[in-house]
């Protein structure tokens, strides 16, 4: 007897998973071919937008002393930050290096034990011994009242936030779109409302580094035992009681991480706030850029990430201290002698450095880079012109030459495709806000360099992080370099990069790689330590290979960490890239730094800063609802 087999319709019409996606694209590379050189919104420098924005500021430095905006409320703020400034100022001043260099030992010393303490002293007197002395106490002045007004705000808001879900939920968007935000973004408009100077840098570098103040001290609160805050709720504890004598207590450790992260972010935007005029370190490092002289840049790098490595690993130190560890009365003694000692010599040495004791290698350093690039010139500029030619010339060629509206199009394909409707729709509306900007064709250009450092990111990125989560020894080898990489402001990174490459859009490229490295090595890292090992040693029992072990089993499950390391790599190499904008990036970088350079162009710089912003959420956003969204293989099951 035979049988039969029934077909449905929908069987014999099923077709394969990659066929619609291969259509599209299909379709895409027939519009490109179709359209291709059409409507592409070329840049415009004299685009009536950027004349608008140029005019309000001409208009807002006229009035600036007139309108009650500023009259009764800007100028007041400016003058507060001005005033606490100059406060700080004056009184690291007053210390001089005697003073200082003993008070900041014994701190340090209190904090972390004599290693700290005496690496502290050290640390203070290299801001001398380099000639930088007056800039790095301006620096730290300018750190001081950034990081207290971002702690004086965050710090409240935080606790409130993680004590309330309602205010977490509003308050949540407004700091991604903080974080998201290169460094160039924020200096154009608080130019335009608080002019330029140390209250403008110090309340860019506030805003800057009150994000992570918020986050971290909102995690602290709402991680708190609940058993704990019900025992003192039956008690008779009172809300104020309870806050006090519970919730901050046990959130202290990770509070102290807060304030760590809020020192590290506003050490890397006070060398940025030097384009609006703020004193310190940072006007070496730009004199250095603007010359291409790695000579004037290097001993006030040196000076940033040493501040920035002393300040980290105080913190930590206080972090890392049990609640109710008492001090050693050597430890007291120790530290109490080396403040006194230092406040006793202010009237017996002189307040500033004495020139005798510093080291000028200026010429050395010069003489050394101009030799490695001679040295080294078929090395470099083979690997500069293999990336130009194979990745940046052609991607940027697609992206410029294409239609605004094809390249529209196919981003919100993809965005649907990768994170869903809402992605997609955020970013459709981003892409036409940045064609009504007027800013499409640098925008294209700024977006193929931040693909092209992402893609190589991301592949040295997993490359090391895979190494170092299966190999505890080289992991030990690499972690410290990590604590180092992230340790130091983004500024530094572009050093070795115009040291072996000039000032070409590749040298933006690769110091966005070395600066964003760091983060995906460690959530990669994380992510495939984090499978778990019942999972491991049954995959291994039953037969897989070492390499079976890694494409079946660890990364498929570290899916969410890989992802999350993309969205980091992302956004910090768009920060770093707009950054480059200084060393020969061009595109939308250039346009923000010639903003603040010459006055006429100054709305095309703001006008540059938020399609930076734009261009950033658009790429967040896809990325964070990738994360978010179930695997492939997870919802063809479902």
């Amino acid at each position: 007897m035979s049988s039969t087999v029934v077909t449905t319709p929908s069987s014999r019409l099923k077709l394969p998973r990659w066929a619609l996606p291969a259509g599209v694209a299909v379709l895409f590379v027939v519009a490109y071919l179709v359209f291709r050189g059409t409507a592409t919104l070329p840049h415009d420098k004299e685009a009536p937008q950027f004349l608008a924005v140029t005019d309000l500021r001409e208009w807002i430095d006229d009035h600036r002393n007139d309108n009650p905006l500023f009259l009764y409320f800007l100028n007041y703020i400016r003058l507060f930050v001005g005033w606490l400034y100059g406060l700080f100022q004056s009184v690291l001043y007053a210390l001089g290096w005697p003073g200082i260099t003993g008070v900041m030992g014994a701190l340090a010393w209190l904090a972390g034990g004599w290693r700290i303490g005496l690496a502290a002293v050290a640390g203070v007197s290299a801001f001398g011994f380099l000639g930088l002395w007056q800039s790095s106490v301006d620096t730290l002045a300018l750190v001081a009242v950034s990081v207290l007004l971002s702690l004086a705000i965050g710090i409240p808001l935080g606790v409130w936030a993680g004590l309330s879900g309602r205010v977490r939920r509003v308050i949540t968007p407004v700091l991604d779109v903080m974080q998201i935000m290169p460094t160039f973004a924020y200096l154009a408009p608080l130019a335009l409302f608080f002019h330029i100077g140390a209250p403008a840098g110090a309340i860019a570098t506030m805003i800057y580094s009150i994000p992570p103040a918020i986050r971290i001290t909102a995690l602290a609160i709402s991680e708190v035992s609940p058993t704990a805050v019900e025992a003192s709720g039956s008690l008779g504890a009172t809300g104020r009681q309870t806050l006090f004598k519970v919730y901050l207590p046990l959130a202290r450790s990770t509070m102290a991480l807060a304030v760590n992260q809020t020192i590290m972010m506003a050490l890397s935007m006070v060398v940025i706030a030097n384009l609006i005029s703020a004193p310190g370190l940072g006007g070496d490092i730009i004199r250095g850029l603007s010359r291409a002289q790695v000579g004037i840049m290097l001993p006030a790098g040196v000076a940033i990430v040493i501040m920035a490595v002393l300040l980290d690993r105080t913190m930590m130190a206080i972090a890392h201290r049990e609640p109710h560890t008492k001090l050693s009365p050597v430890d007291l003694v120790a530290a109490g002698v080396l403040a006194v000692a230092g406040v006793a010599l202010i009237p017996v040495l002189p307040r500033t450095w004495p020139d005798g004791l510093t080291v000028n290698f200026v010429a050395e350093v010069n003489d050394a880079v101009r030799w490695a690039e001679t040295s080294w010139y078929g090395v470099t500029t083979f690997i500069k012109d293999l990336t130009t030619g194979v990745l940046l010339n052609p991607l940027e060629t697609l992206l410029t030459s294409s239609p605004w509206w094809l390249v529209a199009l196919a981003m919100l394909a993809v965005a649907w495709r990768v994170s869903g409707v809402g992605a997609a729709l955020t970013a459709l509306v981003c892409l036409l806000a940045i064609a009504l900007l007027g800013v499409w064709e640098h925008t294209m250009q700024t977006l193929t360099t931040v693909v092209v450092a992402v893609f190589v990111t991301l592949v040295a990125g997993l490359l090391l992080g895979v190494a170092a989560a299966r190999s505890p020894r080289y992991s030990a080898v690499q972690r410290p370099i990590l604590d180092a990489a992230q340790t130091m402001p983004a500024f530094v990174y572009l050093l070795p990069a115009l040291a072996l490459f000039e000032t070409t859009r590749f040298t933006a490229i690769f110091a966005s790689v070395i600066y964003a490295v760091p983060p995906v090595v460690r959530l990669v890292e994380d992510g495939i330590k984090g499978v778990p090992a019942t999972v491991v040693e049954a995959a291994t029992s039953a037969g897989s290979t070492s390499g079976q072990l890694l494409w079946k089993v660890q990364l498929p499950m570290a899916r969410r960490a890989i992802l999350l390391a993309a969205n980091q790599g992302i956004v910090m190499t768009l920060a770093m890239v707009v950054v480059g904008g200084l060393v020969g990036a061009g595109a939308l970088g250039y346009d923000v730094v010639v903003g603040f350079s010459q006055r006429p162009d100054f709305g095309m710089g703001f006008v540059a800063g938020i399609a930076t912003v734009l261009l950033g959420v658009m790429l967040d956003r896809i990325t964070q609802g990738a994360d978010r969204r179930p695997s492939p293989r997870k919802r063809k099951s479902t």
